[in-house]
């Protein structure tokens, strides 16, 4: 619960920060849309990598794989979900209330599948745990090359 609330968390505050930018202090920060898209390929690809690197060095043991500290998931959670940033920017007409509702809607959505995401991985982690391990490096790598493409395009 810890792990996908705070993926949850994320990104639900990520539209938020968004919105407030827009109806306080956009004029300041427009110019920080455009780096959305390196921010997070920068630190996906470099969680990722990590990631990979961990997997090859340890040779699939579960040795070092217990680290997910605070930090590191506060990191991953901030990664994963500053892309979400730009959603805040596209619900600026709407009122503090609704902008809220739709933080909530994405918190419970991305909590749901979080959780089932750590179901599966549970299940099936540990009987692949190397080769899921660079799986997952790989799919953030891609995850960050995809909102990089999206955002520069």
């Amino acid at each position: 619960c810890i792990v996908a609330g705070t993926f949850a968390f994320f990104q639900a505050l990520m539209p938020m920060i968004g919105w407030i930018c827009v109806h306080t202090i956009i004029r300041h920060f427009r110019w920080f849309g455009q780096f959305i898209p390196w921010i997070a390929l920068v630190l996906l690809v470099i969680i990722g990598v990590n990631m990979i690197l961990e997997s090859v060095r340890h040779g699939g043991c579960d040795e070092g794989y217990e680290k997910l500290g605070l930090g590191v998931l506060l990191v991953q959670g901030i990664a994963t979900s500053i892309d979400a940033l730009s959603v805040g920017f596209t619900i600026a007409e709407y009122e503090l209330g609704m902008a809220l509702v739709c933080a909530l809607i994405i918190a419970v959505v991305t909590f749901i599948i979080c959780m089932a995401g750590l179901a599966i991985g549970k299940t099936f982690g540990t009987r692949f745990s190397n080769k899921a391990t660079i799986f997952g490096g790989i799919i953030l790598i891609i995850i960050g090359i995809e909102i990089f493409i999206t955002g520069v395009l």
